[in-house]
């Protein structure tokens, strides 16, 4: 936990507008963190941020098992969003929490989970996607890159239908990447302006789906001779490209 993320009914009366300094308190996985992992002491100052609001600092005035007290202060706004939306063919659900973890902490602000031939149906199905468990990842994701601005998660349970209806309201100011082992495009890097990153599934997206994705203007792009894990593909082929 890089930053404690605080919400709004942390605070006595809400939290503070500009300069002024407010009283929070924290219980549970937070607190437990802050005392265990942190060892954080009395007088302490910790990086904290509101969730949807701004970043400062929190001065510990009590510690106890599970609970702790601050006096915080918000002085600064929080970091940049990175200017890429990720189109994800639905994973594991033990690989989907870890990419979302990782691409809220690269700072995407918009995520779209979609059908694919090799997407096993039962995916959809899971527990992974029910909206408690998609906000624990999207929130420790905040917290690991210090951040406050949750990203938009949808799903799109029918492949051909996204496509041809609602991924060009992705690309309509953006350049579009499909990484795949058979495109003989080798995938650029440092590309300017936002970008639309489409990651299939393991195994990759089928022929018939590369060419739907192709007709809207996603490029097939090459990584290289290695084949990736998708946990590895998100955070390599958006570094790549950025």
């Amino acid at each position: 936990m890089n930053l404690l993320l605080l919400h709004a009914d942390d605070f006595e009366g809400g939290p503070p507008s500009g300069s002024e300094e407010a009283r929070a308190s924290v219980r549970g996985r937070r607190a437990e963190h802050v005392g265990g992992i942190h060892r954080a002491e009395l007088g302490d100052d910790l990086r904290v941020g509101v969730l949807g609001g701004r970043l400062g600092v929190g001065r510990v005035l009590a510690l106890t098992p599970g609970h702790v007290e601050l006096a915080v202060r918000l002085d600064r706004e929080p970091p940049e969003a990175l200017p890429v939306r990720l189109v994800l063919a639905l994973p594991r659900p033990p690989v989907l929490k870890r990419v979302l973890i990782h691409a809220t902490s690269l700072g995407l602000k918009r995520i779209a989970l979609i059908h694919s031939r090799r997407v096993e149906k039962s995916y959809w199905q899971s527990e992974a996607l029910s909206e408690k468990t998609l906000m624990a990842q999207l929130l420790l994701g905040l917290e690991q890159g210090g951040d406050t601005v949750l990203p938009r998660v949808t799903q799109h349970r029918r492949f051909r239908p996204f496509v041809e209806d609602e991924l060009g309201a992705f690309l309509m100011d953006a350049q579009g990447f499909v990484p795949h082992p058979d495109a003989t495009v080798e995938c650029p890097r440092d590309t300017a302006g936002p970008l639309t990153v489409v990651i299939g599934p393991e195994g990759g997206f089928i022929p018939f789906e590369i060419e739907r994705l192709t007709e809207v203007g996603v490029q097939p792009v090459n990584l290289g001779s290695r084949v990736l894990r998708v946990e590895a593909a998100v955070p390599y082929a958006i570094a790549r490209l950025t």
